[in-house]
């Protein structure tokens, strides 16, 4: 697969498992990576995720309607060889992480988020020995070491495939404990996603949608569930 071609050009898709993985094939020809790589993903139901998307494209091929497609070419061509640096990257998410950061009024939206990230905190802090600070408006305050670095291993643990799914849940959320809440299925991915929009549909709330950034942020959950499908599949046989 060195680019997207603009139509359609095969007629079957299928799945087949080789020494290499879990492969999908158009017309019995295996996908490979925009870098040429052997598309090999470590789970059937993955590759079934991934042979879902090109059985279902139009005449014109239509890539942001292949989010499993696209994180697997991500993982192969971009975080393989590289996990330890994108597993930094990831996991220095955790010293701001969104839900140590309060409001400091009105009432209402500061229970909004101590209902929200409240048992997020105290999961942190059960599951992986992790005692995030909490702290009021939106200036910097660090985490404590002992906190972050009980968040790393489990990070570190990921592969290319998880991290680069992962990676997706931490951005889009703006929260290392939202993703890895996600991954250990500590709360339906929709339920974490609302979770992360605390503010933001308190702010719709009281001042309206805008067209421009409901779209925006339509498109980041959309995304954000992607993210989570893929990872789930990563956890199938």
């Amino acid at each position: 697969m060195a680019g997207w071609a603009r139509k359609r050009f095969w007629t079957t898709v299928d799945t087949q498992t080789t020494e290499d993985g879990h492969v999908v094939t158009l017309d019995g020809r295996p996908l490979r990576t925009p870098a040429r790589a052997p598309l090999a993903v470590p789970t059937r139901a993955l590759a079934e995720a991934i042979a879902r998307e090109w059985r279902a494209q139009p005449e014109v091929i239509d890539p942001g309607a292949m989010p499993a497609t696209r994180t697997a070419n991500s993982a192969i061509d971009k975080v393989r060889g590289q996990q330890a640096e994108v597993s930094a990257l990831i996991t220095a998410y955790g010293d701001s992480d969104l839900i140590c950061y309060r409001a400091e009024a009105p009432q209402e939206l500061i229970a909004r988020e101590a209902e929200a990230w409240d048992p997020l905190v105290d999961w942190a802090a059960r599951h992986y020995g992790a005692r995030l600070t909490l702290c009021h408006g939106v200036i910097h305050h660090p985490q404590p070491p002992a906190a972050l670095a009980a968040l790393e291993p489990p990070v570190a643990a990921m592969s290319a495939f998880e991290l680069a799914a992962f990676h997706d849940l931490v951005a889009l959320s703006g929260s290392l404990v939202i993703g890895l809440a996600v991954r250990e299925g500590f709360a339906p991915p929709e339920t974490l996603w609302q979770a992360a929009q605390v503010d933001e549909t308190w702010q719709i709330e009281q001042w309206g949608a805008d067209d421009e950034a409901a779209a925006l942020t339509a498109g980041r959950r959309a995304a954000f569930l992607d993210a989570a499908r893929f990872i789930a599949c990563l956890q199938q046989d």
